[in-house]
């Protein structure tokens, strides 16, 4: 089981930049990459809850689950 990040997705349909979304949120923009390529072990409900008010979207929009 694979958990797949679409950040970039939601991003691009915002046109909006990576620096501009994790200042926002409130996180550097290396962890954003780190969301972006899959690299995070784990998410803060906290974090999870600022992208999506940030994107104005729901947490599905943000992370699916595809099977291996």
């Amino acid at each position: 089981m694979a958990i797949v990040v679409r950040i970039d997705v939601e991003l691009a349909k915002r046109k909006m930049s990576v620096g501009e979304f994790a200042e926002r949120v409130g996180i550097s923009p290396a962890n954003v990459s780190v969301l972006k390529n899959g690299r995070a072990k784990a998410v803060r409900f906290s974090t999870l809850e600022a992208m999506c008010r940030v994107l104005d979207c729901q947490p599905g929009d943000l992370l699916e689950w595809v099977e291996d």
